[in-house]
């Protein structure tokens, strides 16, 4: 089912951007902003579905894997000095890789909601976890499951839970796995990379063997190497790790990346075995990265520092998309979307923010090197009376938008007598942002004004929408998982 509630746009001028008008999805009217219908021809769409043959004719099996929490910078295959990836080296070795991707918020559940619907957070209304999106978007799986695929995801973070993000209604399987007590044995909130495994192939094999001719859309999302940063052992002396007392947390956790890559290979055998590589379309990313110590921070969430927003980004498809390629221009986790359907064939749905960047791919078009990047960053978790204490819209902790090589950010929690603090960074003269360039008294430029106002006033359109009622459990999980403090 595609939204068909009303629909309200509020513009941004973005000179010489690719990102269309902002759209913002609301159930009643709102003054300031224009009333739009949805187009019949995208309602269409939902009344179109060929049978799994004629599908199968068509289109690939699709594999979504993501790994939350993951750098760019620690992967081999992005240049990392440690071997911690040879399974994706070898695997993204045969696609296209985006060297500048980044989020648009370093949280797990928003950051997720925004990669399947191709929107921002102040849209979907899941801009923390715990927070679940408006229901009825359109999105990736939903687009695919209308075109005769069976799509499933396999979950191994709790923070993705249906009940807190509303992410199974996008999916003809949601399969939340939380069998393991990966947390100091405190409790069952996660699933090791071999759990998830082993079900996304069990599901893949069932279905091949059911509906041979009928392609798949799976998502994969494994939790390491997220905090804690488990030591895996066995992968420490392949990595120049000794073992003992007090392994660093950062050596901790590239031997999570190593575990987790392991995994991967064993995935991808898996699903050779009935999806020939021709046949079987691969899209990589992570959800966030993660500060590991610079700027005497650990974790994500709460700021837009480089080392929580830049994460890999590769898609591979034999025959389809380039091997061995790089590209530069700015990517975004909201381009997964319109890039996937793009490839194969589809039109893309009209809500969707995220660049399609099939003509790049194939070589139809230029890659956009000039692109605005938007970003956002809010407070971990909702708790107490979310009713009165406006979740969405008191949750907003920075906003930034990255041009060229410059950031400018907008810390809303730093402000000064004239407003919220204004930094700018330069990253080819600055790539470690530890130099601002400008000063609390300078205001912001027109555009970071524009677009703070654009998620501020989503924001509050959404601060009606329900909350997840959380249980002592559900507290203490999310306390444990660094959302709250």
């Amino acid at each position: 089912m595609i939204y068909s509630g009303t629909g309200y746009s509020a513009k941004l001028d973005l000179i010489n951007s690719p990102l269309k008008p902002l759209t913002f999805f609301a159930p009643r009217i709102v003054a300031a902003v224009l009333r739009r219908s949805t187009p019949l021809a995208l309602l269409a769409l939902t009344l179109v579905t060929p049978s799994p043959a004629q599908a199968r004719q068509r289109f690939p099996n699709i594999l979504l894997i993501t790994i939350d929490t993951l750098r760019a910078d620690r992967l081999s295959t992005y240049g990392y000095d440690r071997q911690t990836s040879p399974e994706l080296d070898a695997l993204l070795a045969n696609g296209t890789l985006f060297t500048q991707a980044r989020t648009i918020e370093p949280l797990t559940g928003p950051a997720s909601c925004s990669m399947i619907t191709s929107i921002y957070p102040h849209e979907h209304g899941a801009s923390r976890n715990s927070l679940a999106m408006r229901p009825g978007l359109a999105s990736l799986p939903k687009r695919l499951a209308q075109r005769g695929y069976a799509t499933a995801a396999f979950i191994g973070n709790w923070t993705l839970r249906d009940k807190l993000t509303g992410l199974g209604e996008h999916f003809q399987s949601y399969q939340e796995l939380f069998t393991r007590r990966r947390w100091f044995g405190l409790f069952n909130a996660e699933a090791t990379a071999a759990d998830v495994t082993e079900a996304a192939l069990s599901w893949t094999t069932k279905h091949h063997r059911a509906e041979p001719h009928r392609p798949f859309f799976v998502w994969i999302h494994y939790v390491e190497p997220h905090a804690p940063y488990r030591l895996q052992k066995p992968f420490a002396s392949r990595l120049g790790i000794k073992l003992g007392d007090g392994v660093e947390r950062s050596d901790r956790y590239d031997t999570e990346i190593a575990f987790v890559d392991d995994q991967i290979g064993v995935l991808l055998r898996g699903i050779a075995d009935h999806s020939a590589p021709q046949d079987t379309l691969i899209i990589f990313t992570s959800d966030h990265g993660e500060s590991l110590g610079e700027h005497g921070y650990w974790g994500h969430g709460r700021h837009l520092w480089e080392p929580s927003l830049r994460i890999p980004f590769g898609i591979v498809w034999p025959g389809k998309v380039p091997p061995g390629r790089r590209i530069d221009a700015p990517a975004l986790i909201l381009d997964v979307a319109p890039t996937v359907l793009g490839l194969i064939g589809l039109p893309v749905a009209e809500s969707f923010r995220g660049y399609d960047w099939s003509p790049v791919l194939s070589g139809e078009s230029q890659p956009p090197d000039e692109r605005l990047s938007l970003l956002q960053a809010h407070k971990g978790a909702v708790v107490g009376d979310n009713a009165n204490n406006k979740a969405r819209e008191g949750g907003l902790l920075e906003v930034a938008i990255i041009e060229g090589q410059r950031k400018e950010l907008l810390d809303l929690r730093a402000k000064s007598a004239k407003g919220p603090k204004r930094k700018i960074y330069d990253f080819v003269q600055d790539p470690r942002e530890l130099r601002n360039l400008t000063d609390s008294t300078t205001p912001p430029s027109t555009r970071l004004e524009s677009w703070l106002a654009v998620v501020r006033q989503g924001l509050k359109l959404s601060n009606d929408l329900p909350a997840a009622e959380l249980d002592e459990e559900a507290l203490e999980k999310l306390k444990a998982l660094g959302y709250i403090d």
